[in-house]
């Protein structure tokens, strides 16, 4: 039986996340934290269902914080980020989900504990009761971008660091990608964010698929940011690329960077961390004067949905942004 991860803008049946509650992550931003993953979670209940997943015994301040809107369900878990931690889903031929539950080593062990995290993939299939599909290779979901048409795109930096997968070479994890997720062409760029040294350089910090053939990309416009340089790079790579399909990529720029301190801490909220909900594009914005730049650049880039700006300061000192705390959940094409 045949399987491919669906693009995100397909349709979905609704979306998943998880509580924070981490203290050895937040620190003093904790409570800001659950405020902002709240309000996450009520943007994007505007255009499709949430289902907010919160270790036992938070269930009840993650209702009163996410309202009637959002359901809430308790399960074992060690940390909040499903982009990363729960399954990416596929469909076969016929429109049918399973998910691939992948390891997970807490982005090469950054975090202990991480067993529930590990096994929170195969909790959620079973608790949707869709077919699990298990795969050894550690991968999170902000590693990769899908168009849904066979092509994948992500970064060296990430997927062939040593800490995830020391015994597979790059030839091997590229075919356990084409296995399981669908995929027939991987772009691989080289570089994620320098400063992303939480996740090792994620793609969904670099560029994302927003409709087929079109990409976003990252592409900081001032000379003294650190990945001034290094998404030229990865630009230039896409550039000299063609999708599965043998198209050239159209390539949207992202040219704003938004530079904030939270709790004494530079940090950088990246607009490009954005989530594609139905009709809508749920965005990390920062207060900050290159907000409204970055919202009219993806308004432009996905002209039928309704870009809505979410404040997620905290988040982004945690380490991610509104993609990295959301999963999809594609929506059967059969209805079964």
């Amino acid at each position: 039986m045949t399987f491919r991860m669906p693009a995100e803008w397909t349709e979905h049946e609704g979306c998943l996340m998880a509580w924070p509650v981490r203290p050895d992550l937040w620190g003093e931003t904790l409570a800001e934290a659950k405020r902002e993953y709240a309000q996450v979670a009520r943007a994007i209940a505007r255009f499709e269902p949430v289902t907010m997943a919160a270790p036992p015994g938070h269930g009840a301040e993650a209702r009163d914080l996410c309202g009637a809107d959002v359901e809430v369900v308790e399960l074992p878990m060690d940390d909040s980020w499903f982009r990363d931690s729960a399954p990416l889903f596929v469909l076969d031929e016929q429109g049918r989900r399973a998910g691939v539950d992948f390891r997970f080593n807490a982005w090469g062990g950054k975090h202990h504990p991480y067993d529930a995290d590990d096994r929170i993939g195969a909790l959620l299939l079973e608790r949707l009761g869709l077919p699990a599909i298990r795969s050894e290779m550690i991968l999170e979901g902000g590693a990769v971008t899908v168009d849904g048409e066979g092509t994948l795109i992500t970064t060296e930096q990430c997927l062939l660091h040593p800490n995830r997968n020391p015994g597979m070479d790059r030839a091997q994890i590229e075919a356990e990608l084409k296995a399981r997720l669908g995929v027939r062409k991987v772009i691989w760029l080289p570089y994620g964010g320098l400063l992303d040294t939480e996740t090792d350089g994620h793609v969904d910090g670099v560029c994302a698929f927003v409709a087929p053939g079109r990409v976003v990309v990252q592409l900081p416009a001032d000379p003294q940011h650190p990945d001034h340089a290094r998404m030229r790079a990865n630009r230039a790579v896409l550039e000299h690329s063609t999708d599965a399909q043998g198209r050239p990529l159209e390539i949207i720029d992202l040219p704003q960077a938004a530079f904030v301190e939270v709790a004494g801490r530079r940090t950088e909220v990246g607009y490009l961390n954005f989530y594609l909900a139905n009709g809508g594009v749920v965005v990390p914005i920062a207060d900050h004067p290159e907000d409204a730049g970055a919202v009219a650049v993806l308004a432009a880039a996905c002209p039928d949905r309704e870009v809505v700006g979410v404040r997620t300061r905290v988040i982004a000192y945690g380490g991610g942004g509104i993609h990295c705390i959301t999963q999809q959940l594609p929506a059967a094409r059969t209805g079964a």
